[in-house]
């Protein structure tokens, strides 16, 4: 319409890729941070609250050889509410 001869070219597909580039970043973003703030204090992610807790301590204590096959069964068992 103005005579320049340009109507965009290549510039329409490469708009349309960076906005899809765009979204992909922010929910990467949105991902990871939730991700983050998942993890339980320590740096592990048993779960939340005290049986979660109890259950890495316990886990700990089986691999250091504290405590016998049987015992850490029956443990779990307790801590599973069954």
């Amino acid at each position: 319409m103005w005579g320049y001869g340009w109507d965009g070219g290549w510039m329409v597909p490469l708009m349309g890729v960076s906005a899809v580039l765009w979204w992909v970043l922010v929910v990467a973003i949105v991902v990871g941070v939730v991700r983050w703030l998942r993890v339980a204090p320590g740096g592990t992610s048993g779960g939340p609250g005290p049986r979660g807790e109890a259950r890495d301590i316990l886990d700990r204590r089986f691999a250091r050889g504290e405590i016998d096959a049987d015992e850490y069964a029956e443990r779990r068992r307790v801590l599973s509410g069954g």
